[in-house]
């Protein structure tokens, strides 16, 4: 499935994916994978609803989620590289995303972010509403 917008285009077709840009990006840029493994990377990607953000052949962007597509999701590896932010992609991709139609009715979306609330809270995120019901095991590199 494919959307454009002017000369940028978002497409859930894995073929097109470039792994070296996204692991690159993840773990060389990203706070939150620098210690992800090119196989990890991979593997995260076989099991997860892609979008790769594009501008001609190059992919710019990415984001991935994770579901059963019945009752959850969480959101995860999101970028937009640097010289392509400011132009609204962020926005684009999360509007593709959370009005994707196999991404409808869950009881619950999760995502983590150190420092893009305001991007999420334009899509209806918000803190946990109950966070005295969540609990996480987290690896002691986590962040």
């Amino acid at each position: 499935m494919d959307w454009k917008e002017g000369e940028f285009i978002i497409s859930t077709d894995k073929n097109r994916l470039q792994i070296d840009v996204i692991h690159r990006y993840l773990s060389e840029e990203s706070y939150w994978a620098q210690n992800r493994t090119r196989e990890q990377t991979e593997t995260a990607i076989k099991n997860s609803l892609c979008f790769g953000v594009y501008r001609g052949e190059n992919q710019i962007g990415f984001a991935r989620v994770v579901t059963d597509y019945a009752t959850f999701a969480y959101l995860g590896d999101v970028f937009i590289l640097e010289e392509y932010r400011g132009r609204g992609l962020s926005k684009w991709l999360m509007q593709v995303i959370i009005n994707h139609q196999d991404l409808q009715g869950f009881r619950r979306w999760i995502l983590a972010t150190k420092d893009a609330h305001l991007l999420y809270e334009k899509f209806e995120f918000s803190a946990l509403r109950f966070p005295e019901r969540w609990m996480e095991k987290t690896a002691p590199n986590a962040y």
